[in-house]
């Protein structure tokens, strides 16, 4: 089994944030793993993405050509990489960001108004967490109490963001039916 995640934002939304979180969880479940982070020329507002490789085998290489999981936290995101998704494919896209998306044949298209629910049940800048959380919906390759135990290890210092990290997951799972 080997699944293949791009996250795609802005710099300052999170993508690579989501990435190191999902590579974390999978390793705490004892999967081989790969994370590459890929920054744009400045850090907020320029383009930030990362692939994540999951397997339950060794990993020739962390380079994605065709992932077999978008999660995209903006409109360039979609525009820029949806001719990269093999049919078969899951989009899962920021619909409060995104208000048009290409057709692109055999992609599964997944929409959450990740913003609302960032919102609703912990704070905005959390949108990031609440698309990890419906990917976990849509592509189930790792526990959310494993992606839960991530959140609480990476951000363990900042203890009031922990809760509402958990929150923002649990929403954005609870959001794909």
């Amino acid at each position: 089994m080997l699944t293949t995640i791009l996250c795609s934002g802005s710099g300052g939304q999170g993508a690579l944030t989501v990435g190191n979180v999902l590579a974390n969880a999978a390793m705490y479940e004892n999967f081989f793993v790969s994370y590459l982070p890929c920054y744009g020329a400045a850090m907020r507002g320029g383009t930030a993405n990362c692939t994540t490789s999951i397997s339950t085998e060794e990993i020739a290489s962390p380079v994605v050509s065709s992932p077999d999981v978008l999660i995209a936290l903006n409109k360039p995101s979609v525009i820029s990489f949806i001719p990269r998704l093999k049919p078969g494919a899951k989009l899962i896209y920021n619909a409060d960001l995104v208000d048009e998306v290409p057709e692109q044949p055999g992609v599964i298209y997944y929409a959450v108004a990740a913003n609302r629910i960032a919102r609703e049940t912990a704070n905005e800048r959390s949108a990031n967490m609440v698309m990890l959380g419906a990917m976990m919906k849509v592509v189930p390759v790792i526990k959310m109490e494993t992606l839960q135990q991530s959140v609480r290890d990476l951000m363990g210092a900042k203890k009031s963001l922990v809760s509402m990290t958990i929150k923002a997951l649990q929403g954005g799972y609870e959001s794909i039916a």
